[in-house]
């Protein structure tokens, strides 16, 4: 009995020990959301890290808002930015790809690839490239992509380097209109750099890089007319690589070379991949540890993957030094090095924000400096930006609840007078999105006036309001909060007794008709009062005021 009672203690605690050394990161599946249009990418990346370094299988059109779909059967090269979740499509910059062979000009040199010859797991991705027998494996830091590429013996080595790609639109020719600009310098035959601007849903975006290979090229070639200022593609040639393998480090900026120069050099100032993977594993589970749960294999695999998605973004686009490229496309320096962007408000204010209150309050303060900084410069607290960039994807300006569920639960490392006058400024100064002066002259927003998502932006305002009254009362500003409580009931306005449902009107108060309260609209499709949903659906959108609904 003695001996099966020490059989069992050690047994246990052998299994103990073993979940202890697997880890949270053992339960991240990456290639969950890859396939259909779950718009995820499998590749490398940190929490909150610039880089997203991640293979390629397509570029244009919405089925490639992450660049990868988990049908694909080829793949056309590794890029360093993504997008991660959205419904709309940008990056996709700084294209390599290796390969071997025949190197006259194509569009792109694929490879077929199995996923049974493929691994992912967080800061770490690798895939056999069947066309070419190359191993490549992909790991970052938050400003550094690094590649280990493993040809086949007696094979001369090439490495595309293409500046010209990025994910685009519906149709590939946008490529040519994407990059407004780019090159390169070759500094020695190890090192270049370079820049891509671009024009896209991230507005103007100037991505410069460093790119260092660990060993000579001996030289290279351009791809077709690609001297060309939008269309620089170009094919580093290498002698066999030797046993060590062929390996690149890519430091990238949204401020100039140099910062992205201090970028690798600061992060990355080895050759050493594994280490550089380790480091990364070891911060994500960091990350993933906030939360312990208890269940089966499959349970935590559902719940951390999730968990993961959740802080690749917002993405810390600020240098190493501070610096960051702003709304404006001048250049300012963060006191604290951190500038989140990839801000998608309308998606996460109700769900994802509140849990950073929770488990990162630390990066919450560092999320609303963010948005101070970025009213200073644009006018109004941040909608959706992208690589500081405002998108105006989305409505209402939910920067504002945000703040103030911060502020409310004691989280208070910022200015809060500038914060309460940015939430303020935002909710009252009329700019692109929004149209202060009609809002309060009616008291909703007239559907022949504002022409499209009309009632779904009184409501998404309501909640904005009510919020910021909150804000108000609690720093004892009375005459805000009565008018910003007085605010956050327009919603009755709109609220039509026949149907029982919240419904569009007219300036002259007459209610719009027809009325199909089933009708799913939105702004860019088929327009309509209502975004990505209809009556039935918006007409629960008070979530201030659930009693007087």
């Amino acid at each position: 009995m003695k001996h099966i009672f020490w059989l069992v203690l050690f047994t246990q605690w052998g299994l103990l020990c073993h979940a202890q050394r697997q880890g949270k990161v053992a339960y991240v599946n990456p290639f969950i959301g890859t396939a259909g249009t779950g718009h995820t990418f499998p590749g490398a990346t940190l929490p909150s890290g610039l880089i997203q370094l991640s293979p390629e299988t397509g570029y244009a059109g919405w089925d490639y808002c992450a660049g990868y779909r988990y049908e694909d059967k080829q793949i056309l090269g590794f890029s360093h930015t993504h997008l991660s979740g959205t419904g709309a499509l940008d990056l996709g910059d700084i294209l390599l790809m290796p390969f071997t062979g025949d190197t006259s000009p194509k569009e792109y040199y694929k490879s077929d690839f199995s996923h049974s010859e493929e691994k992912a797991s967080p800061g770490y991705y690798s895939v056999n490239l069947k066309s070419y027998r190359i191993l490549a494996e992909l790991t970052a830091t938050s400003h550094v992509g690094m590649h280990r590429y493993t040809f086949p013996a007696k094979q001369k080595a090439h490495v595309l380097l293409d500046l010209r790609h990025g994910l685009v639109g519906s149709t590939p020719g946008r490529l040519e209109t994407h990059v407004l600009e780019s090159n390169f310098k070759k500094e020695s035959n190890r090192t270049l750099s370079g820049y891509t601007i671009t024009q896209g849903w991230a507005g103007r975006k100037h991505v410069y890089f460093v790119l260092q290979f660990n060993q000579a090229f001996i030289d290279y070639t351009w791809v077709s007319d690609s001297t060309a200022k939008r269309n620089q593609r170009v094919i580093f040639n290498f002698n066999q690589p030797n046993s060590s393998s062929l390996m690149v480090k890519v430091g990238i900026s949204t401020v100039s070379v140099e910062n992205a120069r201090q970028n690798l050099t600061e992060e990355v100032n080895h050759w050493n991949f594994e280490k550089v993977r380790q480091q990364g594993r070891q911060k994500w589970e960091n990350e993933l540890s906030k939360i312990h749960i208890e269940g089966n294999d499959k349970q935590k695999e559902i719940f951390y993957t999730p968990l993961y998605h959740s802080l690749i973004a917002p993405n810390n686009i600020a240098d190493v030094n501070g610096a960051y490229r702003g709304a404006d496309n001048k250049i300012y320096t963060s006191a604290n090095k951190s500038y989140y962007s990839t801000l998608s408000l309308w998606d996460t204010f109700r769900a994802l924000n509140p849990l950073y209150t929770i488990l990162y309050p630390n990066k919450t303060n560092g999320i609303i400096n963010s948005m101070i900084e970025h009213q200073q410069v644009a006018g109004y607290l941040p909608i959706w930006t992208l690589w500081g960039h405002e998108n105006h994807c989305m409505i209402g300006n939910h920067a504002v609840p945000i703040i103030t569920d911060a502020y409310l639960k004691g989280i208070r490392g910022y200015d809060v007078e500038k914060a309460y006058e940015a939430m303020r400024k935002s909710l009252t100064v009329s700019h692109k999105n929004s149209d202060w002066e009609t809002y309060m002259k009616y008291g909703y927003l007239p559907s022949d006036i504002i022409k499209v998502e009309a009632v779904s932006t009184t409501l998404e305002n309501g909640i904005d309001d009510w919020s910021m009254a909150q804000m108000a009362k609690a720093l004892n500003k009375s005459s805000d909060y009565a008018l910003f409580t007085k605010r956050a009931g327009f919603y009755a306005n709109l609220f039509d007794p026949t149907t029982g449902l919240l419904r569009g009107k007219q300036s002259n108060g007459n209610w719009v008709s027809p009325f199909d309260p089933f009708k799913i609209s939105h702004a860019s499709t088929s327009g309509g009062d209502y975004t990505e949903g209809n009556a039935w659906q918006y007409s629960w959108h008070v979530m201030q005021d659930v009693d007087g609904l």
